[in-house]
């Protein structure tokens, strides 16, 4: 926006706060000095420059530079996220990318940093003097119904300025700006939270998707199974070999492989809309999950003493919870401050009148230097239940704190509980499905040669069903179970899901 600065336009102009009124003053002043030329600049571009935007630099390393996860060398580059990475296999890593630029929930925290970041600005302001003025066009007419007295008119020029420091207040400012950082800080942490919680829904979401996925193919290959059967009843009942019950049956087998796989469908089009709104991607969106490697029995090489230890000493939810605990006991520091004495600077500057008066009709300067000491006398006990209710805050907060405590190291327990079983059953699960496809191979054979009739057949079926699917259980809850431990102790990042998923 281009403005033009002249006479006519500073008529009724006011502009607060130094930044803003020390550029806008000195424009108007280049302007007056050259009265009736031409005169214009871009103020947009003065009032927007990077000094003015953060010149007390409250604005942390990490909006700049951006958030680096635990383990991870570099921050997350969203410049690559988007469309195009979603239509290809999606990998683990990249639908933990998607999420962390997308998700509403990260972008939410993410703001809120910028948020408390301001209100450390705002605190560090008030160790800094205050400076307001105001130029004014005035034209002044004074007539006299009644009377031969001509009329009077007066135009000239007012200005305005005042200077107001606070030089002392015991505490107070000292008080608000520990507070003001300590919630920072803690908006930073409860930043680092929501990422962790991030991955943790999207490593769970990510591999529901896998688990339905591999039910689909396993029932569909049941459901293969059966038709063979089918196909071989028919033969053998066409031979005179076999009966029209054992077909019947063979049908009807069929027939459930055929609705089971159906739901399982069903089950991974669930299952892919909760990812998709977990990575934050537009619904409907369509994706192909990349294939998963070997499972990897590395992550709990840690013991769960040492998870916790991790837990308590680093999680982002408990380095909020403490950060709260430091901002409350600042707020009633700052509390208590504010009903002790202050002592002010002032000094203001008058150029022909003051604001709300008429024009002088001569030329006047007027300046007022002086200092104010503010006592705090009584306030009808109003400081006594502030007080009284900021303690009450610090006690809350620290609750707070334990309570988070808890919960975190519950997590943790049950993460590594979780993982530890899952990791038991994978030898067992894969034992269990060799077993059951060597029987069904067995009695496959038997009943072509007509050494077994069709309830055997259809029972190792069955049984190689349940095998299967206790298998692709077993593997999405190792690992998934696995990243659980790693995120419930705040510990996960990019760089350890490359590594789970590089075998």
């Amino acid at each position: 926006m281009k403005a033009c600065v002249s006479d006519k336009r500073l008529r009724g102009l006011r502009l607060q706060g130094p930044p803003r009124m020390m550029a806008a003053m000195f424009a108007a002043a280049a302007c007056l000095a050259h009265a009736g030329a031409a005169c214009a600049f871009d103020l947009d571009d003065i009032l927007r420059a990077e000094a003015l935007r953060d010149p007390l630099q409250t604005t942390p390393a990490a909006v700049r530079d951006g958030v680096v996860l635990p383990g991870d060398e570099a921050s997350v580059s969203c410049g690559g996220a988007g469309t195009g990475e979603a239509a290809a296999e999606l990998s683990l890593e990249a639908a933990v990318e998607l999420a962390l630029c997308s998700n509403p929930q990260v972008r939410a925290a993410w703001a809120a940093i910028k948020v408390q970041a301001g209100a450390v600005g705002e605190a560090k302001a008030a160790y800094l003097p205050t400076l307001t003025g105001s130029l004014s066009r005035l034209n002044d007419t004074t007539w006299f119904p009644g009377s031969t007295t001509a009329a009077a008119h007066t135009t000239g020029n007012t200005v305005y300025a005042a200077l107001t420091w606070r030089l002392l207040d015991f505490g107070g400012r000292e008080a608000n700006l520990s507070a003001a950082k300590s919630l920072l800080a803690a908006a930073l942490a409860s930043h680092d939270a929501t990422l962790q919680k991030t991955l943790t829904a999207v490593i769970q979401a990510y591999f529901d998707v896998q688990t339905t996925q591999a039910a689909l193919v396993a029932k569909q290959e049941a459901a293969s199974i059966a038709s063979s059967t089918l196909q071989t009843a028919r033969r053998k009942e066409a031979r005179g070999a076999g009966s029209a019950g054992e077909t019947l049956q063979a049908q009807t087998t069929v027939a459930r492989a055929t609705l089971e796989a159906s739901r399982a469908a069903g089950d991974l089009g669930k299952a892919k809309a909760v990812m998709v709104y977990a990575i934050g991607a537009p619904f409907g969106k369509a994706f192909a999950l990349a294939p998963l490697g070997p499972p990897k029995a590395g992550e709990l090489a840690q013991s769960l003493a040492d998870w916790l230890a991790q837990a308590e000493k680093g999680h982002p939810a408990i380095e909020a919870a403490r950060a709260q605990v430091t901002a409350a006991r600042a707020r009633a520091e700052a509390t208590r401050s504010e009903g002790l004495p202050s002592f002010d600077l002032s000094a203001s500057f008058y150029q022909n009148g003051r604001p709300g008066q008429g024009l002088s009709t001569t030329q006047t300067r007027e300046r007022l230097v002086g200092v104010t000491l503010n006592l705090p006398i009584f306030e009808g006990f109003a400081r006594t239940y502030k007080i009284r209710g900021a303690d009450a805050l610090v006690e809350q907060r620290d609750a707070e704190l334990h309570d988070v405590e808890h919960r975190v190291a519950m997590e943790v327990v049950q993460a590594y509980s979780d993982a530890a079983a899952a990791l038991k059953n994978l030898d067992a699960s894969d034992a269990l499905l060799k077993a059951a496809q060597s029987s069904l191979a067995s009695s496959q054979h038997k009943y072509e040669k007509g050494a077994a009739d069709v309830l055997e057949i259809l029972s190792t079926q069955k049984a190689l069903a349940d095998a299967q699917e206790e298998r692709i259980r077993c593997l999405s809850e190792w690992r998934s179970a696995s990243l659980r431990v790693v995120a419930a102790a705040g510990r996960l990042g990019t760089m350890h899901l490359k590594n789970t998923n590089a075998n």
